[in-house]
């Protein structure tokens, strides 16, 4: 296929490598003062590397090293003519950063959201965040697997797995679930090609796969960052954000990406709310920050890693109230997945239709028969039930959907969030993001033993940040922070905070199962052998 060609041949010419990946590797601080050619051609050679394992990049954009170039030329000539504050106009400068194949960009790259129905979706323009992370200095250096469609083709879909790349896995254990949908990007981050790439989320995908993959995730309000020119699911919970190794990283991107755009209304209010978000971090925020347990959402194996972690927030001084429940959550579902459905007709028919001629699917209903007549390559592992209920149902106007939107919303953000931190005077909520990984299925699909309180954020529309919080039996999980609207700033303090005092980043091994671990394989034999 056209990306994996372009993945082989334009690795094997840019940069000579030998030796099979064996572990992951250490990407480097990111720095602005160093070349971005270097800085490119190191994140190449780690891609080609580790992706043969890992799965995590559908394709190298071909003209990442003269983007590099071009902007230390433009360093330079900003230098010799005496610019000033130079480095200060591009604060990403050099930094090499892949992106979920929803997003579009320019260039020779499809943007397929993982569907063979759009491998000729080459629409050689810029997403506005793209153009953002360009103006600051950033390159592009090619595009991450997702689950495909964003996870919302069916119910029975193995999260990671598209048909253009094929399963993404997890750099910690290689027979286990990245989580998705933004599985390349965190997968890629985690296991060290990139300091940073780009998710996306409707409910949990930029959040899950940060936090099974061990790094930071940040989803920010809905409205901050522009949605356009992005395959969409839902105009009421989409959003993209950062995926990183660290929060600072995570609001520098962020700082570059967040801001009104013309063409998305939801972002009219961003220019007011934005910041430079990385300057407003401190490693004193916690203190004296009343913080709400969310202990309605935690369990599924993650209680010890939670409670040193609540033990290292109460260490920086903040002031711990538990909350055991919450009034109405066991109705956000339903009515959340009504909106999805109509919203996803609605939303991705009007992307379709402003897609090159060469894009034959032109709305969904094209999109479902696509797949029928492509069904050895799209539906031998799960089917398309989902896309099909969406197709059925009657557009935005109809009564139930309204109804189904303004519940979910009402549960979810002024009876739900906003309440918790009204009633008990809180700064945010904390919990678990989600239980450690899960092996890949492709039989049973994903097995996933429960999940945490991010879809609350996701629901309301407000930030959601996860860190690294410890890890079961050798899988990372994470801790989230989440706030009210538009709070994106205090929320990645809080989480900076406690990221400085904890370090629980992990570095992945690329074991081929965890059960291969030496901390779990001895208990894995008969007594007799473990002698």
């Amino acid at each position: 296929m056209r990306q994996a060609l372009l993945l082989s041949t334009v690795l094997a010419a840019a940069i000579p490598v030998t030796g099979a990946a064996t572990a992951a590797a250490e990407t480097p601080a990111f720095s602005s003062a160093a070349r971005a050619e270097a800085n490119t051609k190191a994140a190449l050679q780690r891609i080609k590397k580790l992706n043969p394992k890992v799965n995590a990049v559908i394709a190298v954009d071909p003209t990442a090293i003269a983007q590099a170039r071009a902007l230390d030329r433009s360093r330079k000539s900003g230098s010799e003519s005496g610019a000033a504050n130079v480095a200060a106009a591009q604060p990403l400068f050099g930094m090499p950063v892949l992106l979920k194949d929803n997003i579009e960009a320019s260039g020779p790259l499809p943007t397929t959201a993982g569907s063979l129905a759009l491998k000729d979706n080459v629409t050689n323009r810029d997403a506005p965040l793209v153009a953002r992370l360009r103006g600051a200095g950033a390159v592009i250096v090619g595009k991450t697997n997702l689950s495909e469609w964003a996870n919302i083709r069916s119910n029975a879909s193995i999260s990671g797995w598209s048909a253009v790349g094929g399963q993404t896995r997890n750099p910690f254990a290689l027979n286990r679930n990245p989580c998705g949908s933004s599985s390349g990007s965190g997968a890629a981050v985690a296991a060290g090609m990139v300091p940073a790439a780009i998710g996306t989320e409707t409910d949990g995908s930029i959040t899950c796969p940060a936090a099974i993959n061990g790094i930071v995730g940040f989803k920010p309000t809905v409205g901050l960052v522009s949605r356009s020119r992005i395959v969409p699911i839902s105009h009421s919970q989409d959003t993209a954000g950062p995926m990183t190794r660290s929060v600072r990283d995570a609001a520098l991107v962020l700082t570059a990406i967040a801001g009104s755009d013309p063409t998305d209304p939801a972002t009219a209010e961003a220019d007011r709310h934005r910041g430079d978000f990385a300057a407003a971090l401190s490693a004193d925020s916690l203190r004296g920050k009343r913080i709400g347990v969310m202990r309605f959402a935690s369990g599924f194996g993650t209680d010890a890693a939670f409670e040193e972690a609540l033990a290292t927030l109460k260490r920086e001084g903040a002031v711990l109230v538990d909350i055991a429940k919450m009034e109405g959550r066991d109705e956000i579902g339903g009515n959340e997945f009504k909106v999805l459905l109509t919203e996803l007709k609605a939303d991705l028919n009007a992307y379709l239709a402003t897609t090159p001629p060469s894009v034959r699917t032109r709305n969904l209903a094209d999109v479902i028969a696509f797949n029928q007549a492509n069904a050895a390559t799209e539906l031998a592992l799960f089917g398309q039930e989902t896309f099909v209920q969406a197709e059925a149902t009657k557009g935005l106007d109809d009564p139930e959907y309204r109804k189904a939107r303004a519940t979910s919303f009402r549960l979810a953000g002024p009876e739900g969030i906003d309440k918790l931190l009204r009633d008990n005077d809180l700064v945010a909520l904390v919990g678990p993001t989600m239980p450690a990984s899960w092996p890949i299925d492709a039989v049973h699909g994903d097995q996933i033993s429960g999940g945490g309180a991010g879809g609350l954020a996701a629901v309301a529309g407000y930030p959601h940040l996860t860190v690294p919080m410890g890890q079961v039996k050798g899988l990372p999980v994470g801790l989230s922070f989440i706030g009210a609207k538009w709070s994106d700033a205090t929320i990645l303090s809080l989480g900076y905070d406690y990221e400085q005092a904890s370090h629980k980043i992990m570095t992945p091994r690329l074991l081929p199962s965890i059960e291969e671990s030496p901390e779990i394989a001895p208990h894995l034999r008969p007594a007799a052998a473990r002698r």
